[in-house]
């Protein structure tokens, strides 16, 4: 079971967006993510005229890495580590570290 997913509520730990919180857009793969709003890059674009698009600098989400990232607890109102746990019914879930609270049943 992977701990984020995508959808999940998460803040920035490291870098130059350090504290910021977005919601997980996709998994790019098991070290990569991007997230809403964070890591926000500037790329300069080409026209097209055959597709219709127009040239100019547009701004875009890049990807960032998992490890950098922790789950926002909504009862502590910081970022958490995540845990996996098993139920006694033999579920795996997800838990927050801290105080233990099962973030989803899955």
């Amino acid at each position: 079971m992977k701990k984020f997913k995508k959808g999940d509520d998460v803040v920035v730990l490291t870098g130059r967006d350090k504290g910021k919180r977005g919601t997980i857009l996709r998994i790019l793969d098991p070290e990569r993510a991007l997230v809403d709003s964070v890591n926000v890059v500037k790329k300069h674009v080409r026209p097209n005229p055959n597709k219709g698009e127009t040239g100019g600098i547009i701004e875009k989400e890049s990807p960032i890495r998992i490890s950098n990232l922790g789950m926002y607890n909504p009862n502590s109102k910081k970022a958490d580590r995540v845990g996996i746990k098993h139920l006694e019914d033999g579920r795996r879930v997800r838990i927050f570290r801290s105080d233990g609270e099962v973030i989803d049943v899955g």
